[in-house]
């Protein structure tokens, strides 16, 4: 994860770092690896959270259910089925996000299962 956050500017990779805290600070249990070729964190064998640095924005992957249980506060940035775009030149909403990690957390620890199509 180290070399991953590395590759970007100084300024994203504090945006980066900070992202990389507030998940473990919410998820000291969770390992830290690299899946999909942005940095993820597992939890229980299962994929947590992702995020990962681009141009603009951080992308935070918390999966459809963490994007669904907090879509109302999730209205004032960019967002799709599993994923949020956090803009570099605003602060992270660090509460918010330590929430959706939290709520992942809990999933996991129910043993949540992929709904079924």
């Amino acid at each position: 994860m180290d070399e991953y956050i590395a590759e970007f500017p100084a300024d994203t990779q504090t945006v980066l770092q900070g992202m990389r805290a507030l998940i473990r600070a919410s998820a000291p249990d969770a390992t830290e690896t690299i899946s999909y070729a942005i940095p993820t964190f597992d939890l229980n064998g299962r994929h947590l959270v992702h995020f990962a640095g681009y141009a603009f924005h951080v992308g935070f992957y918390p999966g459809a259910s963490g994007i669904e249980a907090f879509k109302g506060e999730l209205a004032p940035f960019k967002s799709a089925k599993g994923s949020v775009q956090f803009p570099l030149d605003q602060p992270l909403p660090a509460d918010l996000i330590a929430r959706m990690v939290e709520y992942r957390v809990e999933e996991n620890v129910r043993g949540w299962t992929r709904p079924k199509r």
